[in-house]
């Protein structure tokens, strides 16, 4: 249960250690840019030198970006993503806008101004050329283009970082959903796992119970039976998967073991595959559909028939049940039933199988067909 609360902790710190690092790059780029493209004028040009305030020049302007996006990422955006805090974000996001644009209007370099009514001389202007029109100066803007793209660029560096640290989280919430589906999903079927076992051993010691007053030789022989079926379900059947094998033993012995209890008058056929391919199932998966079978199918009043075939062709494994209907159920009801069954797997295999089950008047069959190519959809 401790990996519920501690594993999306972890992602979160990884994925904020990766994201750091993004940043790390990409301002070492930023910064190392203008070393570059100097020393590539320089080297290119032998009048030029290498002139380190002009690279100052520019460290002083990509500081003050630097500055204010950590305070963003580190102080701002995590009130938004994290938090969800959208007035005191975009309030404090206005003030540093306004802040910034004061700054970037009064740090740039100083203009010349020319008072009104200066005129320039006629005589500097040359013979051949005509006088101009006087032109009216003006003194500078209070905002100019070079400061209306640096806020701009600023907007864009927030948004950007907003964006990237929006989409981390929701890929860290579908990371955690999906842990925390995983687990839901281990704990139904370990609790559908657990309701089969006592389940089966049930109607197992019915029919030695059955047995011991008709033929105890037989009982003998069914108690080595039901041994050999208890190592298989205490030790096998709380894997995940188990080989194909080792199932079919399973079922071979189930089958054989009801086969003593039951007179010439039920027949019981059952078809196995002679190559067994090296492939998986899940543990105890098919014998739900055969103890209903002989539980609903076996009629002491007149013959009865039950047929088991499990064929394997192109990685699908087919399963076919097909039993006669008794006028009345030889047991009560209870055990885990068709129900879990298909909670199962739809859990397993989240629906990507097929289980079609006709109910005539006379008999009932079960055909299932799953995919053995890949392990269930929830082990991915």
């Amino acid at each position: 249960m401790g990996r519920n609360i501690h594993f999306p902790i972890k992602g979160i710190r990884g994925s904020s250690r990766q994201e750091n690092l993004i940043y790390l790059a990409v301002w070492g780029l930023l910064f190392a840019a203008p070393l570059l493209s100097l020393y590539i004028r320089t080297a290119g040009d032998r009048s030029l030198t290498f002139d380190w305030a002009e690279v100052f020049v520019v460290w002083r302007t990509f500081a003050v970006f630097l500055l204010l996006f950590l305070v963003h990422n580190f102080l701002l955006a995590p009130l938004l993503v994290h938090g969800n805090k959208r007035m005191t974000y975009f309030s404090i996001v206005a003030i540093i806008l306004a802040a910034f644009t004061v700054y970037q209007c009064n740090s740039r370099p100083p203009v010349p101004w020319k008072p009104m009514g200066h005129k320039p001389r006629i005589e500097q202007l040359g013979k051949h050329k005509p006088p101009r029109a006087p032109r009216r100066n003006a003194p500078p803007p209070i905002i100019g283009e070079h400061d209306i793209l640096a806020v701009l660029f600023l907007i864009l560096m927030f948004g950007a970082n907003v964006g990237i640290k929006g989409y981390i989280r929701s890929r860290e919430d579908q990371k955690r959903m999906n842990e925390l589906e995983h687990e839901n999903l281990e704990q139904q079927l370990d609790y559908l796992r657990q309701q089969i076992s006592p389940h089966f051993f049930m109607n197992t010691l019915n029919n030695i119970h059955a047995l011991v007053d008709i033929d105890p030789v037989k009982a003998k022989e069914t108690i080595v039976e039901l041994s050999r079926m208890m190592r298989y379900v205490l030790y096998e059947s709380n894997r995940q998967y188990v080989n194909l094998q080792s199932e079919f033993e399973f079922i071979r012995h189930y089958v054989a073991l009801m086969q003593l209890r039951y007179t010439d008058k039920v027949s019981i056929t059952l078809g196995l595959p002679q190559d067994i391919p090296d492939r998986q199932i899940p543990p105890l998966l098919l014998i739900t559909f055969i103890e209903n079978a002989f539980k609903h199918g076996i009629s002491y009043q007149h013959e009865s028939f039950i047929e088991i075939k499990i064929s394997i062709e192109d990685d699908k494994l087919t399963f076919t049940c097909r039993n006669s209907k008794a006028d009345l159920s030889n047991d009560e009801e209870g055990g885990v039933g068709l129900t879990n069954v298909r909670k199962r797997l739809n859990l397993l295999y989240d629906r990507h199988y097929t289980l079609r089950i006709e109910d005539a008047p006379y008999t009932y069959s079960v055909n299932l067909v799953i995919s053995l190519a890949g392990k269930a959809l929830n082990d991915k």
